[in-house]
């Protein structure tokens, strides 16, 4: 199912942010975000999981040490749960509101932790997945590719899905440069590790011709 087979919100844009441990996925959501509110654009940052209520519980099941090991398929239905409740209370109103939606998170993250780093048959996760968002694609994935050893080391403590082995996470970004490559003309693929604004600035250049289809604030609503 991998590729451009889906559906793209005719409203509003939708920009994912992808990769691994520590590769700085928070900083360039918020920096695009900033950007786009200058320009005048309504924008919703989220991320996944835990952007709802719903969500928040299962994110501290999945993601809590303590939580301990779970069934590789129940830990799947998880993620794809906190999935199909994000879509449908938190990302597509705001598409059809016209809005800019940026995500720290989602689909793909499924498909390279729970596909490529557990054991569940790609085509079966794909499916779940797709089916929770309801084949829900982003306009935009922008893939920030960082060695594991690099992005580990960045965290003093780890979550369950963090301390997992470095051959897991090894796995995670093959998965990630796989799905890029399988659809270049919605992936951007950026090195991690090279200067912030540095990243910042080749993100804005492939969003901004995007923006046509986002509503932007009336200047008296922004006054």
């Amino acid at each position: 199912m991998t590729g451009t087979v889906g559906r793209y919100a005719p409203h509003g844009v939708f920009v994912c942010f992808e990769g691994g441990e520590g590769a700085g996925k928070s900083t360039q959501s918020r920096r695009l975000r900033d950007w786009l509110v200058e320009l005048g654009h309504e924008v919703l940052l989220t991320f996944e999981p835990g952007d709802t209520a719903v969500g928040r519980e299962l994110r501290r099941i999945v993601l809590d040490p303590a939580t301990g090991d779970l069934s590789h398929r129940t830990e799947a239905l998880l993620y794809a749960a906190d999935k199909a409740e994000h879509v449908d209370t938190v990302v597509l109103p705001a598409l059809e509101a016209g809005r800019v939606v940026v995500t720290d998170r989602y689909v793909d993250s499924t498909l390279a932790y729970q596909g490529a780093g557990r054991d569940l048959v790609p085509e079966e996760l794909e499916q779940v997945a797709r089916w929770a968002t309801g084949d829900l694609r982003p306009h935009l994935t922008v893939l920030l590719d960082l060695e594991p050893q690099a992005g580990l080391g960045r965290f003093a403590e780890r979550d369950r899905i963090e301390g997992e082995s470095l051959e897991f996470h090894q796995r995670v970004r093959q998965e990630f440069l796989a799905l890029a490559e399988a659809d270049p003309e919605h992936y951007l693929v950026l090195d991690a590790r090279a200067p912030v604004e540095e990243i910042a600035e080749a993100v804005r250049v492939r969003v901004e011709p995007l923006l046509g289809q986002a509503r932007s604030v009336a200047p008296e609503a922004s006054a």
